[in-house]
């Protein structure tokens, strides 16, 4: 019995690529907030691009308080939903066009987030990646670390409690 030929990489990379823009243009408040994400295989980072409407103070200037929150908790959500669905992605059961539109993709509902600010978010584009600690079929908990010029120099820091989607099915 011959084994299938395994499908292009670019044909996957464009598969994947299009389910995350699907997931993210999905959420319009990330779109406001000008969030995007860099995939690399199946980790992502979010790029909090930089915009002035962004500033909380322009005296000094840093970015807003609840920007930097609302784009931790972004990643935060971005990432639980990725994970989530990453292998029904590669499978190719669920496709980008159907991911919104199936009602298959329900996102994560907060249940706490906490954010410590440790240092001002500087005039500059800023980057966060979350690791999720525990993901289980109800409950999650991840945390999402956001630095701007180095890595190791984190400007903020969160850790979330999730309320995991239950299947359709389950829910009958």
């Amino acid at each position: 019995m011959a084994r299938s030929r395994p499908e292009p990489m670019q044909v996957v990379k464009q598969r994947r690529d299009a389910a995350l823009t699907a997931l993210v243009e999905g959420v319009p408040y990330i779109r406001f907030l000008n969030i995007s994400f860099d995939r690399r295989g199946d980790e992502l980072t979010g790029v909090l691009n930089f915009d002035e409407k962004l500033i909380g103070n322009p005296l000094l200037p840093a970015l807003h308080g609840g920007v930097t929150a609302a784009f931790l908790e972004v990643t935060a959500v971005i990432t639980l939903s990725w994970e989530r669905l990453f292998p029904k992605i590669e499978s190719g059961e669920l496709d980008a066009a159907d991911i919104l539109k199936s009602g298959e993709t329900r996102f994560p509902k907060t249940i706490d987030f906490t954010v410590d600010f440790l240092r001002s978010g500087l005039p500059r584009d800023a980057y966060a990646r979350a690791f999720i600690n525990r993901s289980g079929r109800r409950y999650a908990s991840v945390r999402v670390e956001a630095w701007q010029d180095h890595h190791n120099k984190l400007f903020a820091q969160g850790t979330g409690h999730f309320l995991m989607p239950q299947p359709k099915a389950d829910k009958e």
